[in-house]
């Protein structure tokens, strides 16, 4: 049997000889059209689905949707007025008037005519002459109708194929799939019979151009990509420059419209570099920026600009991108080039104890619970009196000395050290710590620790330097792919490994604002570099709470920082706890109260966050005002006075407790940082009206 798709419902049909067999007489008529439309046309749609089947494999669609999308679209009205004649003339041949043989003479008729002919009945642009067979009047409409007929389901099967590769190829461009939607589209919409015709409308027509602007985007879109990508090259650009240098800041703007990639050496952060410097250019070379290209000096940003427009530029990237550097060219920076972590006065304690975890550390029970990776303070004395030679009393005096540098604590934080069975743990050994804490050095540092303040002054002084070598001007857009690479940030990560012995009790207020606002952006950083940008809010509440620094002998995630120092231990939003009991020996370096004007400093890589800053502890509250004004000012808080409406950021509504009580006080509170004549035309207005308050939208979309 014949078996044929129906292009609607995807179904097996029957053929039309089949048909005609089983049908009443009444059903005939129909048959004969169906019969001659399957045969010219069976062919073509098999063709197509054998197209599609070969490029794509076979989809799960929901049937009733494309019948949906289908019968939405609107057919030409003649296959409407063709659908009602087609019924009155069945009324008339089934009359007694009318016999087998005029039926006959009509499907003969139709077989014989040739695909151009049915075109031409199609459009109505010729009829049969008088004394062609088709001259009977009801078999030339019989005719026209089944042309007509044919031209309705042709229609509707390429709807239904089309539909079918339009939702495929939306799933595969998700999924990053290739494909060319046009080249289909094309060849389902053009069909060689019709070339140099006048066609009825056809839907395809739209949707070919819907999807053909889509095509165009993504072309667009990767050809602003490929404009973007560097130049591959094997020779060696490298750029001098020192922190706050604005003409250094115009140049790697100006590299990096070249597309041109770039060793930046920072002679703050690299002072040997400076020597060098001098010897290869001279002693006036120490002004930067300076650039090489390979060996050869360039110069600033003045000279390449003129080998720009003279068009030597050109020649000499050429040059870069055929040539390897020789022996004479600057070198990049190397792993711990003037780098103070790995410099210092041995730590004697630290060498003590590496020899003791080596000799007591192990599992055991306690009040009913085991503990792992532990020692007890007697073992602890018996070990410092054997290796040391020192009496009972002088080796408890040596182990409380080495628990008050942070070295170990007590399982259950009940004492600093005591003779006996209690149980203590070498920090690095603490199960919290070693899984989610990401600054703990592989084994012990045996320099001794520097003071807070020290390091916080090596941490700000890096991170200007990652801040303007790897950001964009206005501090929002951050090159995180540069960074994870860079050996700036291969030192950050050696430098907060000194933080986990540090002590932070005797820092100032000031010290402590601008050390940890500088530390949670970079930490921050840190973590996206590590974790990926978290893409919900389950990532995020992971990210903040579980991203974690041993700092000073305790541990500080993220959201420690922010809500249990910064702003004074206050309960985070949709918390009920706060971030610090009154047994948390944390609770001690937390602030006295919340810092509002933190919130415009402290960045988490979002995109409705404030730009990024470094701090410095003498004029950290005048930094402060100034990264509140530069935010609100640029969209932060924006004010309709005719309609008494406020604009603000979501920061407002999420630690409203700290900036007042009441949308009002929250308006006053902002309005001080706008423009003094909104300031002043908002403090006039909310004396005697009240405005509405609408909060924006935050964008937890990453910052790159």
């Amino acid at each position: 049997m014949d078996v044929v798709t129906s292009p609607k419902h995807n179904v097996p049909m029957k053929s039309a000889e089949i048909i005609a067999e089983e049908e009443s007489p009444k059903h005939n008529v129909e048959t004969a059209c169906a019969k001659t439309l399957e045969e010219s046309n069976v062919e073509e749609i098999k063709t197509v689905e054998t197209r599609d089947e070969d490029v794509y494999p076979k989809p799960i669609v929901e049937t009733e949707d494309i019948i949906d999308e289908m019968e939405s679209i609107d057919i030409h009205n003649e296959d409407k007025t063709v659908s009602l004649e087609c019924e009155t003339q069945q009324d008339k041949m089934l009359s007694p008037s009318n016999d087998d043989n005029d039926e006959h003479d009509s499907e003969s008729s139709h077989d014989s005519k040739d695909d151009v002919d049915e075109d031409e009945t199609m459009d109505g642009k010729e009829k049969p002459k008088p004394d062609s067979p088709d001259s009977n009047p009801s078999t030339s409409a019989w005719t026209e109708k089944a042309a007509a007929i044919k031209n309705f389901v042709r229609l509707k099967s390429e709807v239904a194929v089309h539909t079918v590769m339009r939702r495929l190829s939306g799933r595969m461009n998700d999924e990053n799939g290739v494909y060319d939607a046009r080249d289909d589209a094309t060849k389902s919409v053009e069909s060689p019979k019709t070339e140099g015709k006048s066609s009825i409308w056809n839907p395809l027509s739209y949707l070919k151009m819907m999807q053909n602007d889509a095509v165009d985007k993504v072309e667009v879109k990767n050809v602003e990509e490929a404009e973007l990508e560097t130049v591959v090259m094997k020779g060696r650009i490298i750029l001098y420059t020192r922190l706050g240098c604005e003409a250094c800041r115009e140049c790697r703007l100006y590299l990096h419209g070249k597309r041109l990639r770039y060793v930046e050496i920072n002679i703050d952060i690299y002072p040997s570099r400076k020597q060098d410097l001098e010897k290869i250019g001279g002693s006036s070379s120490s002004d930067v920026p300076k650039v090489f290209f390979n060996e050869e000096l360039v110069g600033g940003l003045k000279e390449i600009k003129e080998l720009d427009e003279s068009g030597e530029l050109d020649e000499k990237i050429k040059h870069l991108i055929d040539e390897a550097s020789p022996r004479e060219a600057p070198l990049p920076p190397f792993s711990g080039e003037d780098d103070a972590s790995s410099k210092g006065h041995v730590d004697e304690l630290a060498l003590i104890v590496r020899k003791m975890k080596r000799c007591i550390v192990k599992d055991r029970f306690y009040k009913l619970r085991k503990f792992k990776n532990c020692f007890s303070g007697s073992d602890a004395v018996d070990f410092l009196s054997s290796d040391q030679c020192l009496e009972r009393d002088e080796a408890i005096e040596v182990a409380r000395k080495l628990a008050s540098q942070l070295f170990f604590q007590h399982v259950l934080e009940e004492n600093l050290f005591e003779d006996g069975n209690h149980l203590y743990r070498f920090l690095d050994d603490d199960h919290v710590v070693s899984s989610q804490c990401h600054n703990i050095p592989r084994g012990i540092i045996e320099i001794k620790p520097r003071p807070i303040a020290e390091i916080a002054s090596r941490l700000r002084l890096l991170y200007r330097a990652i801040l303007e070598a790897y950001t964009s001007p206005d501090g929002k857009h951050v090159d995180y792919r540069s960074i994870h690479g860079s050996e700036e940030f291969a030192r950050y990560l050696r430098i907060i490994q000194e933080l986990h012995r540090v002590q932070l009790v005797d820092m100032s207020r000031e010290e402590k604002l601008a050390f940890f606002i500088n530390l949670y952006n970079m930490m921050a950083i840190h973590a996206i570099l590590v974790w990926g940008h978290p893409a919900g809010p389950l990532e995020r509440t992971k990210m903040f709470g579980e991203f974690k620094y041993v700092i000073g002998g305790y541990t500080y995630s993220l959201s420690a920082i922010q809500h249990g120092i910064i702003r004074g231990n206050q309960r985070q939003p949709y918390h009920l706890a706060k971030p610090f009991n009154e047994k948390d020996k944390r609770s001690m370096v937390a602030l006295p109260y919340a810092e509002p004007l933190s919130h415009f400093a402290m960045v988490c890589g979002t995109r409705s966050g404030p730009p990024l800053r470094c701090f410095s502890p003498g004029e950290i509250d005048k930094e402060l005002m100034e990264a509140t004004r530069d935010f609100l000012r640029g969209g932060g808080l924006l004010v309709d006075l005719s309609s008494k409406v406020a604009y603000i950021s979501k920061i407002f509504n999420w630690y409203a407790v700290d900036f007042g009580n009441g949308e009002k006080s929250v308006l006053k509170h902002a309005s001080t940082y706008l423009e003094p004549q909104i300031s002043e035309a908002l403090l006039d207005v909310l004396v005697d009206t009240q405005f509405r308050v609408v909060y924006q939208t935050y964008d937890w979309g990453l910052n790159h």
